[in-house]
């Protein structure tokens, strides 16, 4: 499995504003676009929750908002379009999942062809 090491948007007042961020894709599959392309989509790891931290960068969270993590410390994207690697930034493409299953689960129910996962 391929692991990126990012580094966290600066906040204000944040004391984590510059921690290491650790994304690393966990499952990955495929699906046919139209009966015919090949396309991948993948789920990927990470030790914070994205969309909170997008909001706190923005100063736009609700007052006692908190990140949503599971019991590990883990949320769940899913990544549908091409051309994404660990080493580059991530933006994920749905909310944050509790479990890799869930994450899955969401991704074959948008797309329109069964997913094989490898």
């Amino acid at each position: 499995m391929e692991v990126a090491d990012l580094t966290g948007a600066a906040t204000k007042g944040s004391a984590d504003a510059y921690a290491v961020r650790m994304i690393r894709v966990v499952a990955t599959g495929t699906w046919l676009y139209d009966g015919v392309a090949q396309l991948d989509v993948l789920v990927v790891e990470a030790d914070y929750d994205f969309w909170f931290s997008l909001g706190e960068a923005d100063g736009e969270l609700d007052s006692g908002e908190a990140p949503v993590l599971n019991s590990e410390g883990h949320v769940y994207y899913v990544r549908y379009r091409p051309g994404w690697r660990p080493a580059m930034p991530f933006w994920p493409d749905s909310a944050g999942f509790m479990s890799i299953a869930d994450a899955k689960t969401a991704a074959e129910a948008k797309l329109l062809s069964p997913v094989t996962w490898s």
